[in-house]
């Protein structure tokens, strides 16, 4: 009796055993290849850009110095004859009255160096968000796309290396039954390397199913600098 139990029990662990490396190779089969992927994010971000371009709205972005708000900027923004994003200031802040003499030149150089960099800061967000269609197929042509997978069957991440500059870090999250952008995280630097650049770009999508950038955070750890961009108050154009 306990010989039949046994062999009962062995086989049923088999069977189980079995069935699990049948599952892990079903989900394995399933999930897409990176060449496919890629294909798929390309075509996904050719299209969100064709159906952004029946929308305006406004962007506001915010630069933070060591906790301190030092910029608060809101633009208009639409897609012109020429393809590229045309923006509007709709609000932004006085300029700072200048110190005068020896103490406001210093004063002023400083200013201005923070000032350049802020705006390399707010421009690199712009070369990673949104992703550029042909970088990502430079990437994946040179071998230096990876797929991480966040869940079975329903998100993945493409890990794109050396992106647009040597030594950086794009990820795109996807989600695989919409095929719809979810996330893009960014390690990448300004000046160098030692200049480290962290960004997170959160997606949105309007009623009609058109994909947007809703938010996005950099955080520039060397120099204490943030720079935040939402996106909102999407409405389409005549």
């Amino acid at each position: 009796m306990k010989m039949a139990k046994m062999k009962f029990r062995a086989l049923r662990f088999g069977s189980a055993a079995a069935a699990l490396v049948c599952m892990t190779s079903l989900a394995q089969a399933q999930q897409p290849s990176i060449p496919e992927r890629v294909a798929a994010l390309k075509t996904t971000l050719a299209g969100s850009k064709a159906a952004l371009k029946n929308y305006e709205w406004i962007e506001t972005t915010v630069i933070t110095l060591k906790g301190e708000e030092k910029v608060r900027k809101q633009q208009k923004c639409y897609y012109g004859a020429d393809g590229g994003i045309q923006k509007l200031d709709v609000s932004a802040q006085p300029e700072p009255e200048q110190k005068r003499g020896v103490r406001g030149r210093i004063v002023a150089r400083k200013t201005e160096e923070m000032t350049d960099y802020m705006k390399n800061a707010v421009n690199l967000v712009k070369t990673y968000v949104p992703p550029d269609p042909a970088k990502i197929q430079s990437a994946k042509d040179a071998g230096k796309v990876t797929l991480e997978i966040l869940e079975p069957g329903k998100r993945v991440r493409l890990n794109f290396a050396d992106y647009h500059k040597p030594g950086d870090r794009l990820g795109v999250e996807v989600d695989l039954m919409t095929n719809r952008l979810l996330e893009v995280t960014v390690s990448s630097f300004l000046d160098d390397p030692t200049d480290a650049v962290k960004l997170q770009a959160r997606m949105g999508q309007l009623s009609d199913g058109t994909a947007y950038t809703s938010s996005i955070a950099l955080d520039a750890v060397a120099k204490n600098l943030g720079v935040t961009v939402e996106n909102s108050g999407y409405k389409k154009v005549n």
